[in-house]
């Protein structure tokens, strides 16, 4: 599939899926109880052992360098059994593509990479927001020595985790902000409760209130669209391979419970109905797993346009992850529905994982505008 002969990524495919039927589905409705139930500090830790937030960091800094192609391998494993934990890798991730593409290392390295603790390690990011469509960003206040923002970023994702959060900033003008490392624990910032979302639970996320909080420029003043759009090129291709994770789940457990069924003394994937829905699901997993393949090998090549092929990939992934939940829930029949299977569930999460880095009508129109 995608691991392309490559011994490393094969590697990384098996433990990534080993880790997800041991430790994610059998646990999967506890863990989405959170926040009105504990969260799964030891799954986390785990992950975080294993090197699943470092994938596509350099070797340099103490990552796995496996680039694009590994930290898909990574979510897709990971998602087809829970995709809350692929909402926090995918976060960090799109955090650490900002700072690196902004030439951010000696920062990055200097706060966050020699940090040994998992939640240390965390950057916390708005990673469902394209800072380029909100309105009413944090503002910036300068001085010879020092930068502090004031203001409420909605929505961070692993806010209340991390140390410190990547978060966009302007000075008046929203159209050219930029990026800031703020000290979560530092002066100036105060978190909310974690916010209860249709999806991805136990990814938590939280409302941050900036008061003159001290930060820290990521890269160059006014250049923080061109270092989200870079790293949203990539990055949408991390996010297809969370969508053909959660359909290829969907699939196997369709399958599984429609060889388990019988209806008119005999089993119910012996229905044309049943073979018909099962069918949809199969081809628009399959069709996203290839999509999902090609952009990977485009990107980690730097082949001409692959920036479109991660985009598309994204896009229609998701639009059939959507599709192809709904349908494995009526497989399923009234028990779609119970929280003690993992289709509705994974109804919620395609929902949810479908506006990463922005809602996805958005995302249709600027691919038109860069054709254009």
């Amino acid at each position: 599939m995608l691991c392309r002969g490559d011994k490393e990524l094969k590697l990384v495919d098996g433990a990534a899926t080993d880790f997800a039927a041991k430790e994610l589905a059998p646990n999967r409705e506890e863990y989405d109880q959170y926040p009105f139930g504990p969260f799964w500090d030891k799954a986390v830790k785990k992950a975080f052992d294993l090197g699943f937030f470092h994938a596509s960091l350099p070797v340099e800094l103490d990552g796995m360098g496996l680039g694009l192609s590994g930290l898909s391998v990574i979510l897709k494993s990971l998602c087809s059994q829970d995709a809350s934990l692929g909402g926090m890798i995918f976060t960090n991730a799109m955090a650490q593509e900002i700072m690196l593409i902004a030439k951010a290392e000696k920062l990055f390295e200097e706060k966050i990479a020699q940090q040994k603790d998992a939640y240390g390690f965390l950057l916390a990011f708005p990673s469902f927001n394209n800072p380029s469509e909100v309105r009413h960003l944090a503002q910036v206040k300068k001085t010879k020595q020092k930068a502090t923002l004031s203001g409420e970023i909605p929505y961070v994702v692993l806010g209340g985790l991390g140390s410190y959060a990547l978060l966009p900033a302007c000075q008046g003008d929203e159209q050219n902000f930029s990026f800031y490392l703020v000290d979560l624990k530092g002066k100036g910032v105060s978190v909310s409760e974690p916010i209860f979302s249709l999806g991805l639970h136990a990814c938590p996320a939280v409302d941050i209130c900036l008061d003159k909080a001290p930060a820290l420029l990521v890269g160059k003043e006014g250049k923080g669209k061109e270092y989200f759009d870079k790293a949203a090129d990539r990055m949408h291709a991390a996010q297809a391979a969370m969508a053909a994770g959660i359909m290829e789940g969907c699939f196997a457990e369709a399958l599984a419970y429609c060889k388990e069924r019988e209806q008119g003394g005999r089993e119910i994937v012996d229905w044309s109905e049943v073979k018909m829905l099962l069918a949809n699901i199969a081809i628009q997993a399959k069709s996203a797993e290839m999509m999902l393949s090609r952009a990977c090998e485009a990107a980690d090549n730097n082949q001409p346009k692959w920036q479109a092929a991660a985009r598309v990939a994204a896009i229609q992934a998701c639009a059939f992850a959507c599709e192809a939940t709904t349908d494995g829930i009526q497989v399923l029949g009234g028990v779609g529905y119970m929280k003690d299977h993992g289709q509705e569930k994974r109804l919620r999460d395609a929902k949810q994982i479908q506006a990463l880095m922005g809602i996805a009508p958005m995302k249709k129109l600027k691919y038109m505008e860069r054709l254009i």
